[in-house]
């Protein structure tokens, strides 16, 4: 068996911890928050949202999108 940086859920590919501890935000340098539900990278800091597609997270402030007064406070 191989071991992969993703692994498929029903939500879709699901990130490897150990990607997690070493991805920071390009924008801020800080810690990400995966949400798995929306497929995405969080930074509170940055108040912006990465997107995960095929398992893939795509760090540029082009493809990230801000992030809710709301969806900050939860973070």
């Amino acid at each position: 068996m191989t071991t992969s940086a993703t692994d498929e859920t029903a939500t879709g590919p699901r990130i490897d911890p150990r990607l997690l501890e070493v991805l920071v935000c390009p924008v801020s340098k800080s810690a990400l928050v995966y949400d798995a539900g929306r497929q995405e990278l969080l930074s509170r800091k940055a108040g912006l949202a990465f997107p995960i597609r095929n398992g893939v997270p795509l760090l540029t402030v082009e493809a990230a999108r801000s992030l809710t007064d709301a969806e900050i406070g939860k973070l």
